[in-house]
């Protein structure tokens, strides 16, 4: 029996007993007998830019935490968004009134309830598991939708800034997608929640503090660049493959 824990952003292996429980490398997804490295995973081979290790070098031993904080933050988001879209009853404040959730976190919820309310898309899929066999890579795509009769695959980013992998990204969620479904994507985009916009223009796919970018480049030129990174990630990982962590539930003290 499989459960998925987006905390872990893994699948958990329960025993059919409940005993014992198998925590597989969140890096990789197995497909056939056979594990792909996630998409994200492979992405981590594309330069980081001089701009990056600015930052870098300027936060010093911090960066890690603010990595990590700015993790947990995304992966909050995109949970209040999945149970948004299953039309679950989501509230700031918990029976005793004390906030559930980081301000901060809430705030970038909303602007996603503004996009979806001013679209209102048609909901194709949520946090769906992909994959490619032509690429050997798999990942989770954040959204699948329609708007307006064209079919969206959009990508639902929290960070304070772009980076240029989110574009590549998308591109390959919908080789993944093409190849899993055998439907073409007709738009992408990158629904950032953290833009600096400020005013809501539908046509132009803006609201205050949100906005969707679509790619500067066409999907093949995307994908020709994503095969390059995966050969690079194949160099810098010759052997690489998951690891397991397996572990009780119960645990009692002999007396």
């Amino acid at each position: 029996m499989s459960k998925i824990k987006h905390s872990y952003n893994r699948i958990l292996e329960i025993s059919d007993d409940h005993k014992q429980i198998t925590l597989p490398d969140s890096r990789y997804y197995r497909r056939n007998g056979m594990y792909y490295p996630s998409i994200t995973y492979v992405l981590s081979s594309y330069p980081k830019g001089k701009q990056f290790e600015e930052w870098l070098k300027n936060m010093g031993r911090s960066a890690d935490y603010i990595v990590k904080k700015a993790g947990e933050e995304g992966t909050q988001v995109h949970e209040l968004v999945e149970e948004y879209l299953e039309g679950k009853d989501i509230n700031f404040l918990d029976f005793k009134g004390n906030p559930q959730y980081n301000p901060d976190v809430w705030l970038m919820f909303l602007k996603f309830v503004e996009f979806w309310e001013t679209y209102n898309p048609k909901l194709i899929e949520t946090e769906v598991h992909l994959f490619s066999d032509e690429y050997e890579v798999a990942g989770t795509c954040d959204l699948i939708c329609e708007i307006d009769g064209k079919l969206w695959l959009l990508d639902v980013k929290t960070s304070n800034m772009m980076h240029s992998t989110y574009e590549l990204q998308t591109s390959i969620y919908g080789q993944c997608y093409k190849e899993c479904f055998n439907k073409e994507i007709d738009k992408y985009g990158i629904l950032w929640l953290k833009s600096s916009k400020r005013t809501l223009n539908k046509e132009k796919m803006t609201g205050k503090g949100w906005e969707v970018i679509t790619p500067k480049r066409t999907q093949e030129e995307n994908l020709k660049i994503f095969k390059t990174v995966k050969h690079l990630f194949d160099l810098e990982h010759p052997e690489d493959g998951p690891s397991f962590t397996e572990f009780p539930t119960q645990i009692k003290r002999n007396i």
